[in-house]
């Protein structure tokens, strides 16, 4: 009991008394078991803003972390009497804030906090490796597709290797499938001359989510499509975060490749609306990989493309106020935070925002700041 006299500095009756005293609720809350850690990471934005359940603690170890912050260098002895929980649990407790470092023990027994901020830095990354090796347990699961496919029975896939696939959704759930489990290359050949906004979507998740992944991608693309806005900042987009595109005068063939194992085809290249073939077979999948290399070769680099009409493609360029404006907004600061800043209110700077929005041909913040740094603006 010398804890309670010498370190807290605190009589054992008022102790006592201030247990007593304590809502009920919030003991309940402070007794909770360790499975709710877990729970607690997929409330809402308000309750992580002021909780340390992001980071993978529960109530109980960050009630203990938050009072040897208040009481540096005191001993554990007695903590389950103060958070009303049982030794053990208190235990178990100190020995994993100790294990991932946000308290540290003395020669003498006795424990202090580690600044927050380091506390912080080592949660942080001590979560996100936890998450790292989830996902790669998740991206190792493909033998599961083979097991899957068995399910499906002999007529899944024909004897020579080709799925055909009739319908748009059909068609969209297999490039899902194809881009999620790609590893190391995906080949395209694209003969649109502009994407629509839906189509820009739905490829940004796919191709940013196979870029993250660090899968290569290789595309081929039509020179008129730099003549679009959306597409060409969409092309730029994809350069930036990994993608090599090139450019051809004329491509008229649609092509998909996924790690040189499967290839994707329009059923009749002159009407996409009859459907696409699958292939899966060796031969023919080489044969379609050798058509990507001769459209490939022929093509020049997207930069060399470009360059040739910046001037144009560019469009005026942000007044003094509006490079302010998307100095603060690139920055991540708040609206309210970048008007206060640049003397204006907030819906001056919120108009300006949407301006620059529109001059950069950009969807989202985020793809207007790239857009921004490939222009030269900031």
């Amino acid at each position: 009991m010398i804890y309670l006299m010498l370190c807290l500095h605190v009589p054992r009756a008022r102790l006592d008394s201030r247990i007593e005293q304590r809502p009920a609720a919030g003991r309940a809350r402070l007794t909770s078991e360790h499975g709710e850690r877990a729970a607690t990471l997929f409330q809402g934005e308000d309750s992580v803003s002021t909780s340390m359940a992001v980071f993978g603690l529960s109530q109980t170890e960050e009630a203990i972390y938050r009072h040897f912050l208040r009481n540096p260098g005191t001993s554990d002895d007695d903590i389950h009497l103060l958070l009303e929980i049982s030794p053990h649990q208190a235990r178990e407790s100190v020995n994993r804030l100790c294990a991932v470092g946000v308290l540290s023990r003395t020669e003498s027994n006795l424990l202090s906090a580690v600044s927050p901020e380091t506390a912080v830095d080592r949660l942080t990354e001590l979560r996100l490796r936890e998450l790292h090796k989830e996902f790669e347990h998740v991206i190792r699961s493909r033998h599961l597709v083979s097991e899957l496919r068995t399910e499906q029975g002999p007529k899944a896939v024909a004897p020579h290797g080709v799925e055909r696939l009739q319908s748009l959704p059909q068609i969209r759930n297999r490039i899902d499938d194809l881009a999620f489990f790609a590893r190391e290359e995906i080949l395209s050949v694209e003969p649109h001359t502009a994407l629509t906004p839906e189509n820009i979507s739905r490829a940004r998740r796919l191709d940013q989510r196979c870029l993250r992944r660090g899968v290569r991608m290789r595309s081929v693309v039509r020179k008129e499509a730099l003549e679009h806005p959306p597409t060409l900042d969409y092309l730029r987009e994809l350069a930036a975060q990994g993608a090599v595109i090139r450019v051809a005068e004329d491509v008229s063939e649609r092509i998909l490749v996924y790690d040189r194992r499967a290839a994707l085809v329009p059923r009749d290249p002159a009407d996409t609306t009859r459907g696409a073939l699958l292939a899966h077979e060796e031969g023919l999948v080489a044969s379609i990989v050798a058509l990507f290399e001769k459209i490939w070769d022929q093509a020049e680099d997207l930069s060399g493309s470009v360059d040739g009409q910046a001037g144009a493609d560019d469009g005026p360029g942000p007044g003094d106020i509006e490079r302010r404006v998307l100095q603060w907004m690139c920055q991540g600061h708040k609206d309210e935070i970048g008007a206060r800043a640049l003397g204006i209110s907030i819906r001056t700077y919120r108009r300006h925002v949407a301006e620059l929005l529109r001059l950069l041909g950009a969807s989202s913040r985020p793809h207007a700041a790239l857009v921004a740094r490939e222009r030269g603006w900031i």
